[in-house]
């Protein structure tokens, strides 16, 4: 316990008031309620099948069905009003793999924005040390926001079938004593579909977060700010280094340190110099 403490006394929890925790957060509850949503299922609806003579009857014929919708494996016993006999109808299709993938997305997803979560509180500036944390968020995210785009769509469709293959009126002319006039079949209770419709509601803004998500994050990579721009420099340092590439220096052609003044002044001088110094 004064471990875990002092690692919430040490938490940096400013992050998630920003977008890029703020998302995190948003993205980890709806992953919850989108695979739990689906993956909790179970429904139910009911059939009557009245035959003509009363007593071969079955008013309240009971269909269960539940996650992973394997429906095809799902059966009832239906009377076939001929001598209190019964018939085994299996329900039709097999929409497993939309929805297990469906949930195994939304699981994947909850676990990975927990861990983000807890590096993002905890290990703030290491996730930015090198930009190796940003870079391999950024990739992440927009890996999951495709698979929750695959994923929503997939279980889209197969909810859709799963409504046909469910619903009481299509179920009815599977049974063979309801192909017969004398008899009359009819529904007594649709299964009750609003939590399925709503995974695949939360499976879409799971989509929304995510793929509005990859801005936030690219905004942590260096490709964001772009390469650092490049001393400039100053005018008159460019200019005295090309001055001194192009233009010699004027006391550069002399050759030695002190040089005499051989003009036909200073010859004159020095010879009436020593004409006087004779006399």
């Amino acid at each position: 316990l004064p471990i875990v403490l002092q690692l919430v006394a040490q938490g940096q929890f400013r992050v998630l008031k920003l977008p890029l925790g703020f998302i995190k957060v948003l993205q980890w509850f709806f992953a919850i309620f989108a695979f739990s949503t689906c993956g909790s299922y179970s429904g139910v609806f009911r059939m009557s099948v009245e035959c003509k003579n009363r007593t071969e009857s079955d008013l309240s014929i009971e269909v269960e069905f539940e996650y992973p919708f394997r429906l095809h494996q799902e059966y009832f016993d239906a009377p076939t009003c001929k001598e209190s006999n019964k018939e085994r109808i299996f329900l039709f299709g097999d929409h497993s793999s939309s929805a297990e993938f469906f949930v195994t997305i939304g699981v994947f997803a909850f676990l990975y924005t927990t861990a983000a979560l807890c590096i993002y509180v905890f290990f703030f500036e290491k996730y930015k040390e090198k930009n190796k944390g940003p870079l391999i968020d950024l990739v992440v995210t927009g890996v999951f926001a495709f698979m929750w785009l695959v994923s929503s769509a997939a279980w889209a469709k197969g909810l859709s079938d799963v409504k046909k293959a469910t619903d009481p009126d299509a179920v009815i002319t599977m049974i063979g004593a309801c192909k017969e006039e004398e008899n009359h079949c009819r529904e007594v209770h649709d299964p009750v579909m609003s939590g399925l419709n709503t995974s695949v509601a939360f499976g879409f803004i799971n989509l929304v977060l995510w793929a509005g998500n990859l801005w936030f994050v690219f905004k942590e990579t260096s490709f964001f700010g772009g390469a650092p721009p490049l001393q400039e420099k100053p005018a008159g340092a460019d200019a005295y280094g090309e001055k001194g590439a192009y233009e010699q220096d004027p006391y550069a052609s002399n050759q030695g340190g002190y040089q005499p003044n051989y003009s036909q002044e200073g010859y004159d001088q020095v010879s009436n110099g020593w004409g006087g110094c004779m006399n």
